[in-house]
């Protein structure tokens, strides 16, 4: 907004801090649980910043839902009125991807077992964060709107009544927060979705061509999906500290040239103290070559 009491980039900053705090507590946790620390953790935080970021969202829009119900004046019940409209989305967000990456926990693979324990802490610290630490800092920034204070300096600012200053002097120095929330209405984001794309999506036209859209691209995600090729690269499957580490990077500097590798797999039981038995693997492996 221009406008130096209802601008709101300090609160936008501290959601990226919360789910940045959600980052440092799940990964400390884990740590001093013992859990190894692999390569593909270090991907944990662009996930945890993306929902975090999108809670952050969520209960912003429910705090200004709440701030334009006039009968709400008591900041304690303009929290509990957005923690009712937020929370079950953000609940059910985080419930979700706990879920699924708990679930990855499961595998054989040290470390995806360990990418999967960071990151659905990490989720679970997201949501902490979200209904306390941003929650309050919701709150410090409704009081600093009250009192008329500046957005990056928190010193109280003039009343606009000095119609002969420039446009951007009234916006950057010039502010009235009781003035401003009378006559602020909603924002052109929200009145877009709900006068203009929600009802064109309600249309029953819309509506059918939205159900072959998806049932064309559900088919065409199912046809994908049996495309799928193994192009993974082993080494990063592996713990940092692991011996297929440079077992791995000699192959590739050494024997790359010399094409895929061939085995003989023995599936009975041999007696591999008979000199006979070994004689006839050497030969096996003889012919092979």
């Amino acid at each position: 907004r221009l406008s130096c009491i209802r601008n709101n980039i300090w609160l936008a900053c501290c959601g990226v801090v919360s789910a940045g705090l959600a980052v440092l507590s799940s990964f400390g946790l884990m740590l001093f649980c013992g859990v190894p620390f692999v390569v593909t953790v270090a991907n944990a935080p662009f996930l945890i910043l993306g929902v975090g970021v999108d809670d952050m969202f969520i209960v912003i829009a429910s705090w200004e839902q709440s701030l334009r119900k006039k009968e709400k004046s008591d900041v304690k019940s303009l929290l509990a009125e957005t923690y009712s409209e937020a929370a079950l989305s953000v609940t059910i967000t985080t419930l979700t991807d706990v879920l699924a990456f708990f679930i990855g926990t499961w595998t054989a693979f040290p470390s995806v077992r360990s990418f999967c324990l960071y990151t659905g802490t990490a989720f679970v610290f997201c949501y902490v964060y979200t209904m306390t630490f941003f929650g309050a800092i919701i709150v410090l920034n409704y009081r600093r709107e009250q009192g008329n204070r500046h957005w990056l300096t928190c010193m109280r600012v003039g009343v606009d009544d000095q119609d002969e200053r420039s446009c951007l002097y009234n916006a950057c120095c010039i502010g009235n927060y009781s003035k401003q929330s009378e006559t602020e209405s909603e924002h052109p984001m929200n009145i877009f979705f709900k006068k203009y794309y929600g009802p064109f999506f309600t249309n029953k036209w819309i509506k059918l061509l939205v159900v072959v859209l998806y049932a064309a691209y559900l088919g065409s995600s199912i046809y994908g999906c049996t495309r799928i090729r193994e192009g993974i690269d082993l080494r990063h499957l592996a713990s940092d500290d692991s011996y297929i580490i440079p077992y791995y990077d000699d192959n590739d500097k050494y024997f790359s040239e010399y094409g895929p590798r061939v085995m003989v797999v023995v599936t009975e039981s041999v007696e591999y103290w008979n000199e006979a038995v070994r004689l006839a693997i050497e030969n096996c492996t003889q012919s092979l070559e």
